[in-house]
Order: structure tokens, then sequence, then C-alpha cells
């Protein structure tokens, strides 16, 4: 899958309220946990919140449907009712449902495939030329982000791009070293230096 350049619409208290995140992180460094940058784009599209699914059983026109996820990251399906999709891959969620269904349907045969990706969504704030939250529909890395963005502005601080990053509970704090991408004319863009896009990613280009 391949991110597409379709910026969504921003609301107009969203970036307010990140930029006023992003002042809380820096004033209190304990909010934080700096890291290094992950090593290599994560294997395999994992489910999200709003994307849409297409379930089909075999022979058994009654469960087969296409479901949206809901914001609590499940889906209801009938004599199964909500099951819990987001945070699994496709191929998990196949798993679940055939063994979910063995109870009322012999030897289930399900699929399970993406049809519309809405989950995949990352803000870009600061020296930017085009600041926003965007919608992608596959893996990016973060150059692949900025370029969207319209690229950086005169005044941006290229040696201090940070990536803030939710896990759990806890947020990471990953730098971006876009001026050693660039200084290095790309040698390491594949590598682990210009790593890919999470959802819910908040670049700040100070």
């Amino acid at each position: 899958m391949r991110a597409e350049n379709r910026r969504t619409p921003r609301c107009p208290t969203s970036l307010p309220a990140i930029a006023a995140f992003i002042v809380l992180v820096f004033a209190c460094p304990c909010a934080a946990q700096q890291t290094a940058p992950p090593e290599s784009c994560p294997g395999g599209y994992v489910i999200g919140p709003e994307d849409v699914l297409d379930i089909a059983v075999w022979n058994n026109a009654e469960l087969t449907r296409t479901v949206p996820v809901r914001p609590d990251g499940r889906i209801s399906l009938p004599l199964l009712n909500d099951v819990q999709a987001a945070g699994l891959t496709p191929m998990q969620l196949r798993e679940a449902l055939t063994k979910g269904l063995t109870t009322y349907v012999p030897t289930p045969a399900v699929s399970v495939l993406v049809r519309e990706v809405h989950s995949f969504k990352v803000s870009v704030i600061g020296q930017v030329k085009t600041p926003g939250r965007y919608e992608l529909k596959g893996r990016a890395t973060m150059l692949d982000v900025l370029a969207m963005a319209g690229g950086l502005t005169e005044y941006a601080a290229r040696s201090r791009i940070v990536v803030f990053r939710q896990d759990a509970a806890t947020t990471r704090r990953i730098p971006f070293p876009y001026d050693r991408l660039v200084a290095n004319n790309g040698p390491k863009l594949a590598g682990q230096d210009n790593f890919c896009a999470q959802p819910g990613d908040i670049i700040l280009v100070p």
C-alpha cells in the first residue's frame, strides 16, 4: 500500500490543542521519553478505528458483510456480537473470527479485507509550508510525510525536528535527523534514520 498525497480538512481547534500538548511536553521532561529512532518499518498493516472491513464467510451470505471499525476498536457481527479488531492485522482478525465461529459454523472459511483505510492519521506542526493533519493510505517515512506537508520553510530548525509517538501511557520523543539525511545526500534514506510514520504521530518542526 502507498501513501496518498491527500490532506484531510483541519479542525480549527485540533492544532492549537496539539501545540499546547507540545509545550507541556517540553516544559515537563518527565512527560516524554527520548529514544533512538525505530530500527525498521513495522511489517503488515494493523487495523485501526474508522477503517472499513470486508468480512466474508464462504457459503454464508448472512455472515458476509462490510463493517466499520468503531471508535472503541470493535466491529459488530452476527453470532459473535462485538469483536476486537483494532490493533490486529487482517490475518490475526481472520484467525479470531474463525475460532469464534466454529461454535456456530462447521469449519468456517473466513476472509478479512481492508476496504478503506481511515485510521492512519499523522499531524505535522511548526515550520512547514502546509501544517495540518494528514490521512495516509499505507506505509510512509518521515520524509514522505514532510513532503506531503509541502516541505520545510526557510526558518525551520532542521536539526531539531522531533516526532512525538504515543506508546500505551508513555509519549516517546524521537529526534528525526533531517539535516544528516540531507547532508549525506540520501545514503540512509531506506535505513534507520528515515523511519516510518505510525498512526497518531505528531511531527514538530521548530
